[in-house]
């Protein structure tokens, strides 16, 4: 399924958008091997793979393989397609450790894993701290090289609020594989962790073009909403006292 699935959205995803790429040669023939990538759109996770020959799997949250109906069945059926795992994020530690373990599986099978460090897409384009359990730990269990990716200009294509996207060029900048064999059985360390993180994070930025926030994303996320719920807050008590006094 996922080699049709390729062929009907990997092709005319190329032939309208013509995505460019740089550092094709770091993607290894054949063996294990994790891509580490910056997360600026939805549609990242189906332009890597359009631009890769080999098959790259992600995690994506178990609602989309269970909800019910045709719409849930169809839904589910090009997720697995296009190479996506389902993970139950209902719990956070579960599904942390549940990502973990999907991830060395793949890896296990002598393929490609897709992970996201940030954890969730950046609100704003800026690149935001990596969490260390999930691509730290993944990468220590299993001993494949970790390969940095740069998603550049995807959020463009299909801003929040617009329906229809966006005709351009987004590119895919792909580095040298990052051996962290020198860490191997400090698994448990979180400074050895959150060093590896910070390292593979760091690379990426040097690919994107990022400003670096030292923050969490879904940190970042709270506070733009706070700020939003303020704002409004303010302008409805402005209207209200500007209306008061015309009375």
């Amino acid at each position: 399924m996922y080699g049709t699935m390729k062929v009907a959205i990997g092709g005319p995803l190329k032939v309208a958008f013509r995505p460019w790429v740089e550092g094709l040669e770091n993607i290894p023939a054949t063996g294990a091997a994790i891509l580490a990538s910056n997360h600026l759109s939805f549609s990242d996770s189906f332009f890597l793979p359009a631009v890769l020959d080999r098959k790259v799997t992600f995690i994506a949250k178990a609602e989309y393989f269970t909800t019910p109906g045709v719409k849930g069945r169809l839904t589910a059926a090009f997720f697995k397609g296009v190479g996506q795992l389902p993970v139950d994020r209902s719990g956070a530690r579960g599904a942390g450790e549940a990502a973990i373990k999907s991830g060395i599986e793949v890896l296990e099978r002598g393929e490609l894993f897709g992970i996201y460090p940030e954890g969730t897409r950046s609100p704003d384009g800026r690149l935001y701290r990596g969490k260390p359990g999930g691509l730290a730990r993944v990468a220590l269990a299993s001993g494949a090289p970790v390969i940095p990716v740069a998603m550049i200009d995807t959020e463009k294509i299909q801003p929040p609020g617009k329906v229809v996207p966006k005709l351009m060029r987004p590119g895919i900048r792909i580095g040298k594989p990052m051996d962290f064999s020198r860490y191997q059985g400090m698994e448990h360390d979180r400074f050895v962790l959150r060093a590896l993180t910070d390292e593979v994070m760091y690379e990426i930025m040097k690919l994107s073009g990022q400003e670096y926030v030292d923050i969490y994303a879904t940190a970042a996320k709270r506070q733009i909403a706070e700020a939003a719920k303020a704002a409004k807050a303010a302008r409805e008590a402005e209207k209200a006292e500007k209306k008061q006094a015309d009375s």
